[in-house]
């Protein structure tokens, strides 16, 4: 008997739950010998495929020397050289790196120094600014970011106010640029959170990067700050390093988590800008940066996220996303007029389109319906309800992508309704 107690996991409802002993390439293997194809990269965390090898060598030559060093007043070489090359690759004005363990409290540390920089510099803020549906994490602080509903109902007493902008849904951006701009307008918000180009766990839902550039200048107008939530989107998914460099824009604040170790280990990492650094740099102690965790820059997972920028800069993944993205875009094209599937969407390696059934949401009973279906084929593929989505490891396949798209295709004639 199992004493585990799994992540999003009803027990009262699931099947017995596989046993993975080898993880590789794109493939997760299971006890009995059989084999997963990878097709969601393991919760959105794996780019290049499971155990790249110049990832796990960092890993173990790292470990010969160093394991957790309190990062409270000290410091090592993999965390200063990280440091220095995410500021390279990141936006332009994002000189400050803090680390942390996770997407959730990479935007915990986010949302903190946001309301530390306007008390540090005299004129405090309170408010933050989310867009609907969005979804940033199970924290307190990030449950309080991201949309109201099943995932956070029982925890609403511990939840903070906050002002929501709509999705700019196609022909109705105006609207969420406007909200914006009135709520914003009083110079009292603090900052708006964001994820760019594609809102994740709320459905996959995408809009075009022209909307995240006016957010920007409005933020700027009434000196909100811009934090761009990247945990998911970043190191490649949506085609370029950080959605960001689609809409031209460099935030106050970013969030990294998830791809910075190419998924292999835990790490997160928060840039922020000079001023907002400045703000917490002073004689007065208490205007300190008032967070850590027991694991911050942890040694071995920071020569990981080494690693993973090094294989960046050494192999062709730029090619490789590329190609991905236009095997992605090209597969869906045979979803467009299926009577089974709508609103058929891309961006960059991310794909998603809905099953037309009865019920949508994310306790849509098609949802276990769905991943079981899949599991049989020998697939990871874990809708979002009536959502389903790919967003597969950067060394996937054509032939092995277009196995998912089959299996996609037959999904809908079992299950879908015609509209």
């Amino acid at each position: 008997m199992s004493h585990v107690w799994h992540p999003f996991t009803q027990h009262a409802l699931e099947p017995a739950i596989p046993e993975i002993v080898l993880t590789e390439g794109a493939y997760l293997h299971k006890a009995d010998g059989s084999r997963i194809l990878d097709a969601i990269s393991s919760w959105w965390v794996v780019t290049h495929g499971h155990r790249h090898p110049r990832i796990m060598k960092a890993i173990e030559t790292t470990a010969s020397s160093l394991d957790q060093i309190i990062f409270a007043g000290f410091t090592h070489e993999p965390a200063e050289r990280l440091a220095n090359a995410l500021v390279g690759l990141a936006p332009a004005g994002l000189d400050w790196v803090f680390y942390s363990d996770s997407g959730s409290t990479s935007v915990e540390v986010a949302l903190k120094m946001a309301l530390g920089y306007f008390r540090n510099i005299g004129a405090p803020r309170s408010r933050t600014v989310v867009m609907e549906q969005s979804y940033h994490g199970d924290t307190i602080g990030t449950m309080s970011v991201g949309a109201r509903g099943v995932f956070n109902a029982a925890y609403e007493p511990l939840l903070f106010e906050v002002d929501t902008i709509p999705f700019p849904a196609a022909g109705r951006e105006q609207e969420t640029l406007d909200r914006f701009e009135a709520v914003s307008r009083d110079r009292r918000t603090a900052a708006l959170i964001v994820e760019p180009l594609v809102l994740g766990a709320g459905g996959m839902l995408m809009y075009p990067p022209w909307v995240l550039t006016e957010l920007k200048k409005i933020a700027e107008t009434s000196g909100t700050l811009l934090i761009a939530d990247e945990v998911m989107t970043g190191w490649g998914r949506t085609g370029t390093m950080f959605a960001c460099e689609q809409a031209s824009i460099s935030p106050d604040i970013l969030c990294t988590s998830k791809g910075l170790t190419g998924g292999v280990i835990p790490l997160a990492a928060t840039l922020a800008t000079d001023a907002i650094f400045q703000a917490h740099y002073s004689t007065d102690r208490k205007k300190t940066f008032f967070h850590s965790s027991s694991y911050t820059a942890n040694p071995m997972a920071c020569a990981a996220a080494l690693a993973n920028v090094e294989i960046w800069r050494d192999e062709p993944v730029a090619e490789r996303v590329a190609a991905l993205s236009a095997m992605q875009a090209a597969a869906l094209q045979r979803f467009r007029d299926n009577p089974y599937l709508a609103d058929c969407r891309a961006t960059g390696t991310i794909v998603a389109l809905d099953l037309r059934t009865g019920s949508a949401g994310y306790l849509a009973e098609i949802g276990p319906k769905l991943r079981a279906f899949f599991l049989e084929r020998g697939l990871l593929v874990r809708p979002l309800g009536n959502v389903l989505y790919l967003l597969p490891p950067y060394c996937i396949t054509r032939e092995e992508l277009c196995g998912v798209y089959d299996a996609i295709e037959e999904a809908g004639e079992r299950f879908g309704s015609k509209p």
